[in-house]
């Protein structure tokens, strides 16, 4: 990833509750959880994408099925 995640970890939050997120590697591709949630906000070409209707429950995402970008 071209940005620094760390630095991305320290401002973004999540966009529902607003909770701390942790970055997530694997199963074809990059996220930021929250915990709280259960939620995956997927990267795509390097920018997160926080947008509720484009996040993943934690579940699909830990069982490999990251969604292509919707329409």
């Amino acid at each position: 990833m071209a940005v620094n995640t760390d630095e991305l970890l320290k401002i973004l939050a999540c966009p529902i509750c607003l909770g701390d997120l942790a970055l997530l590697e694997g199963n074809g591709g990059m996220g930021f959880a929250c915990e709280g949630c259960r939620l995956v906000y997927p990267v795509r070409d390097d920018i997160p994408v926080m947008l509720k209707e484009e996040a993943v429950s934690r579940n699909v995402w830990d069982n490999g099925a990251v969604p292509a970008p919707k329409a």
